[in-house]
C-alpha cells in the first residue's frame, strides 16, 4: 500500500473543497441523500479521529461512526480519504496558534525565525499526525497559504533573495518536522514498553554494566555517562530540539552575514 501523503487526490476537486467553492450553477444534482452536516464537520471528526489513534486509524468508515452516517454518506461531501487528508492538513494550518504577528517590529530575526520553529512543534505536538505526513505537494488552500505568508515574513529583510528565503525557511521547517518525529517516536517506546526511559535503563544497567567494555570504548563510555547523567535518559526531545534549533540559526546566520558582505 503506497504511503499516505498530501497531494494525492484530484487535484480540481482538492482545491474546490479547499477554498469551498460552490458547484457551478449548470452542474448536475449530485446524487445520495440530502446533505445534514458540511464539508467542516467531516474535517472536524477527521482531525479528532487521528488525533486519537494516528492515520492508521482514519478510514472513511471511522469518521463516518463518529459522526453517526454511513459511509456512502460522506461521499456526498469529500470524494475520497486522499481529498479528506488534504482538508484535514489545512485546517491545521489555518487553526495553529501563532505566537505574534510577523515580522515582530523591534525583534532579533534570530527570535522570529525561532517564533516560527516553536509554532510549528507545538502544532506537531496537538496534532501528532501533521509529523508523519509526507507534504511536499501542500494543499494550496487558505491554511496553507496564510501559514507561507506568516513565515516568510520572519525572514524578510535579511538581504536574501526570494529563492534562499524559500529554501531557509524550508530548511527551518524540514528540521522542526524531523525533532517532532523523533520526539514521537521516543513517546511510542515509553508507551510500547510501558516505562520510562529512566525505568527502562535502570532495569537494563546491570547487563550493560557485565557486557560492556569501557576500555575497549573509552569514548562512548564517556559521552553516553555524561548525556545519560545529565538527562536522566538516552534522549531529550526537549534539550536535542533545542540544541539542533541553535544550530539552524547559526547556518542561517552565516547566509546572512555573508550576504550582508556581499
Amino acid at each position: 500500500m503506497a504511503k499516505e501523503r498530501s497531494g494525492a487526490g484530484d487535484p480540481a476537486r482538492t482545491l474546490e473543497l479547499l477554498w469551498r467553492e460552490p458547484a457551478p450553477a449548470d452542474a448536475p444534482p449530485r446524487r445520495g441523500p440530502k446533505q445534514g452536516l458540511s464539508v467542516d464537520a467531516v474535517v472536524q471528526a477527521a482531525i479528532a479521529l487521528a488525533d486519537s489513534g494516528g492515520l492508521d486509524a482514519l478510514t472513511m468508515r471511522g469518521v463516518a461512526q463518529r459522526l453517526g452516517v454511513t459511509p456512502m454518506t460522506l461521499y456526498t461531501y469529500v470524494p475520497a480519504k486522499a481529498e479528506l487528508l488534504d482538508l484535514m492538513l489545512d485546517t491545521a494550518y489555518l487553526e495553529m496558534e501563532r505566537a505574534a504577528p510577523l515580522p515582530m517590529p523591534g525583534a532579533p530575526w534570530r527570535a522570529r525565525v525561532e517564533a516560527v520553529a516553536r509554532e510549528n512543534l507545538e502544532l506537531c505536538r496537538r496534532h501528532p499526525w501533521v509529523a508523519t505526513l509526507p507534504a511536499t505537494r501542500p494543499p494550496l488552500g487558505p491554511g496553507v497559504i496564510a501559514k507561507y505568508e506568516h513565515e516568510l515574513a520572519a525572514f524578510e529583510g535579511l538581504g536574501l533573495d526570494d529563492i534562499e528565503i524559500d529554501a531557509a525557511l524550508t530548511f527551518l521547517l524540514d528540521f522542526v518536522r524531523a525533532a517532532a518525529r523523533a520526539e514521537l517516536d521516543a513517546q511510542a517506546a515509553d508507551r510500547d514498553s510501558a516505562m520510562s526511559d529512566a525505568q527502562w535503563w535502570e532495569a537494563h544497567a546491570p547487563l550493560l554494566a557485565k557486557i560492556f567494555d569501557a576500555e575497549r570504548y573509552p569514548l562512548a563510555a564517556r559521552v553516553g555517562s555524561a548525556a545519560g547523567e545529565a538527562h536522566q535518559s538516552p534522549y531529550n526531545p526537549e534539550y536535542a530540539f533545542r540544541f539542533g534549533l541553535a544550530r539552524v540559526l547559526d547556518g542561517l546566520a552565516a547566509l546572512i552575514e555573508s550576504r550582508a558582505a556581499s
